[in-house]
């Protein structure tokens, strides 16, 4: 195996992917899956972090939608994202690595609340940080959450895992011509609007020459195989 090319890393999670082959809730199948191939980066002795979304159990910006304020929705969407920082960090330590969750919104009965310094040195010892709760502010989406914590903890790249492997000139599932770009700069990335991540993020990881790599997490060794520099996947900036 390659050694990798980053030494601090923060991967980006989805709520929705978290959901498995079910439409709702937690798929722990899944979850197990996600967890054992992250720690199989770990082992490569990079520093890492983890960025969930809480998609699979609710998404404020939808609810909010049915008359309910946005920073009300939005609230009730970092809750989410707490709860599955839970099981992944439950995951993450049942796969061999030590782990600790990190909240953004106080709940000192539930997990850690998010310092800098303190995260910082629990990836110094070792752990595997999972953020919840968003940045802790309405209206900022989870990918906004990767590129600043990943800003924060000074990574050198946010691993945005998807379901496709990297960003391609069509939608690949329709249109059978489309072809992968294997890099793009941050500000076509912007000008294309690309929906693989908000323009907040993409603007974010602009400003702090932060690059982003898309590549699909459904294949097992997926992480660690992209960190390596091998299979297939776009990096962003």
């Amino acid at each position: 195996m390659a050694k990798p090319k980053y030494r601090r890393v923060i991967v980006k999670l989805s709520g929705e992917a978290l959901s498995g082959p079910e439409k709702f809730g937690i798929h722990q199948q899944t979850i197990d899956r996600f967890a054992a191939d992250l720690v199989a980066a770990h082992s490569l002795g990079i520093a890492l972090g983890v960025v969930v979304g809480g998609g699979n159990v609710l998404r404020g910006a939808q609810i909010a939608e049915n008359g309910l304020s946005r920073p009300t929705a939005d609230a009730m969407g970092m809750l989410a994202t707490v709860m599955n920082a839970l099981v992944m960090e439950t995951a993450i330590e049942r796969a061999g690595s030590s782990a600790r969750t990190m909240s953004a919104l106080t709940m000192p009965q539930v997990c850690e609340t998010y310092e800098r310094a303190r995260a910082l040195r629990h990836l110094e010892d070792g752990r595997i940080i999972v953020f919840a709760g968003g940045t802790g502010n309405p209206y900022f989406t989870t990918d906004t959450t990767a590129v600043l914590r990943a800003a924060e903890m000074e990574c050198d790249v946010v691993m945005k895992a998807t379901d496709v492997d990297g960003v391609y000139t069509a939608d690949p599932k329709r249109d059978p011509k489309a072809t992968r770009f294997s890099h793009l700069d941050h500000q076509e990335a912007l000008d294309r609007r690309l929906k693989i991540m908000d323009a907040t993020a993409f603007a974010l990881a602009q400003e702090n020459r932060m690059p982003i790599i898309v590549f699909s997490i459904r294949e097992q060794g997926a992480i660690k195989n992209v960190l390596c520099g091998k299979g297939h996947f776009t990096t962003i900036g």
